[in-house]
């Protein structure tokens, strides 16, 4: 990677190829996706491969291969490749930039596509993939993190598993890349990728966008796996007329799926006459196998060594962070901000605060409400734990929320001991606190306050704590993400220590229930 001798401006900016980098878009096994653009021409989506591919020449082989084969795919619906260079000494590929969200970013921050839209996105993602088929090229990795939302068109990338139908030399048989669930179950089996591979994908893409879940589920790959190679799959929430397409499209046998053609037969007159009559699903055909040799990824949608992950429970590998239109400096992807961590951290010191003013208000009642409250905390955990887990290997049920409601009282019973722990572990700490302050005498009030935050710090920070952060920090790091929410929130705790503390100050300690201060009687020191 070269940059232009120091400067000001456009000149202090990494070059490659010619191409200006603007933005990191992503990470891929074998490089580097920027947002770039060369002189004032159009931005694209530039792949620059990772240092150790650099000097592999069969590498450098494999790759001009498939950008000859790649450039053939010329298609609206595909974001294909403008410009490369396979042999340069920093090797790239630029594919038309799409400035859009993925699929996947879009449904977790919108929620299903439904209605006109859905068929819609159905016709245009497999007319994508019939493009790409149409130059004897697999795509063979379709899925939510590969297709990007232009509008409300899809538009295919990322040919990490892209395969040349007609190249005898680079057949693998038995590799295997790709995300559980969004994998045709004969890849699973080891068998080669055919064109109804990448409709079972088609279908498992459609089945999110039209849920908003993954239709095979979550949890461990090898659970996910299973499910798809049994065709076990959750469609709830699909039109009658394309839950059946899907639900063909999903067929465990290759021979039983319609083809792609069928399909877009089907779906074309409903993206074009939104009233029209019901349409009876395709009948399956046999399918002409392709070969499947190794490529490269044209537009990286998440890490290839990575790609399989556990569960499919988080967000993607990566999140898409657009720069603006003309933007001249590298962004990197978003993270908390040190002015956010500060406030997350204020609203916790705040509230350590108000614990502390408590104790020296009402001790045995501050005591006692921090003790039932993680209590409380820690079952919460343990019944959100134990529902989570049961999606990972089962799916999403419909009876997943009586099933919860039946099993708290077990998991109020099961964060005993860890509770009885963490609270002894807490309480033992405040009273070694509690015995410093009466050697230097600093009164009552204060004592009790120190003894409060002390209790509090231990129970965030004792064994088994992380129960009890991790539900409270599901309630402060949105708080502290909104400055406005934040400062409410902040305003309202300190005002509640503020009241306690003066309460305590004025008219001392009430130790209610209690008749009055436990050890009266010892003088002080």
């Amino acid at each position: 990677m070269t940059t232009h001798p120091s400067g000001a401006g456009p000149a202090e900016r990494p070059m490659v190829g010619g191409y200006t980098l603007l933005a990191k878009l992503g990470e891929g096994g074998m490089g580097v996706v920027h947002l770039a653009r060369r002189g004032g021409g159009d931005r694209v989506a530039l792949k620059v491969l990772r240092p150790h591919i650099v000097g592999d020449d069969e590498a450098r082989h494999r790759l001009a291969r498939e950008v000859g084969s790649l450039r053939r795919v010329n298609s609206r619906w595909v974001a294909g490749i403008v410009d490369a260079d396979p042999w340069a000494p920093i090797p790239y590929v630029a594919t038309r930039y799409v400035p859009g969200l993925s699929l996947h970013d879009l449904i977790v921050e919108e929620g299903a596509i439904t209605g006109p839209d859905l068929y819609w996105f159905a016709a245009g993602l497999a007319e994508g993939i019939t493009s790409v088929h149409a130059v004897g090229v697999l795509h063979r990795d379709v899925k939510p993190s590969n297709v990007l939302m232009e509008g409300r068109t899809p538009i295919l990338i990322d040919f990490g598993l892209a395969r040349v139908a007609d190249d005898p030399k680079l057949t693998h048989t038995g590799w295997l890349l790709g995300t559980p669930g969004y994998l045709a179950p004969e890849i699973l089996y080891g068998e080669d990728a055919t064109a109804a591979s990448d409709v079972h994908s088609w279908a498992a893409t459609v089945a999110y966008a039209g849920t908003g879940h993954p239709p095979f589920g979550r949890g461990p790959s090898m659970a996910i796996m299973d499910r798809v190679r049994r065709g076990q799959f959750d469609l709830d929430g699909l039109p009658d007329d394309l839950h059946q397409v899907v639900a063909a499209a999903l067929d465990p046998e290759p021979r039983n799926r319609p083809t792609l053609p069928q399909l877009l037969d089907w779906l074309r007159p409903l993206t074009n006459r939104r009233d029209s009559p019901q349409i009876a699903p395709p009948v399956a055909v046999e399918h002409d196998p392709y070969t499947v040799p190794l490529a490269l990824a044209a537009q990286a949608g998440a890490d290839d060594e990575t790609d399989v992950w556990p569960g499919h429970n988080a967000a993607e590998p990566y999140t898409l962070a657009l720069p603006p239109e003309g933007a001249t400096e590298l962004y990197e992807e978003p993270r908390a901000t040190l002015g956010e961590r500060l406030r997350r951290g204020s609203l916790l010191i705040a509230s350590v605060l108000a614990s502390g003013a408590g104790a020296a208000a009402y001790p045995w009642l501050t005591v006692g409400l921090l003790l039932l409250l993680t209590w409380l905390t820690r079952s919460i955990s343990l019944a959100a734990s134990a529902h989570d887990q049961r999606r990972q290997y089962r799916g999403r049920k419909w009876y997943d929320g009586v099933q919860l409601l039946v099993a708290a009282p077990w998991h109020l019973v099961q964060s005993i001991p860890g509770a009885v722990l963490l609270g002894l572990w807490a309480l033992g700490l405040s009273a070694a606190a509690a015995l410093v302050c009466y050697a230097i005498a600093t009164g009552v009030e204060l004592a009790l306050f120190v003894c409060g935050v002390v209790l509090a710090g231990s129970l965030w920070w004792g064994p088994g704590g992380s129960r009890l952060r991790g539900p409270v920090n599901r309630i402060v790091v949105p708080l502290a993400a909104d400055p406005r929410r934040w400062a409410v929130a902040l305003v309202v705790v300190l005002a509640v220590a503020a009241a306690l503390g003066f309460r305590a100050d004025v008219t001392g300690a009430s130790w209610d229930p209690a008749d009055g201060q436990p050890h009266a009687e010892i003088p002080g020191p």
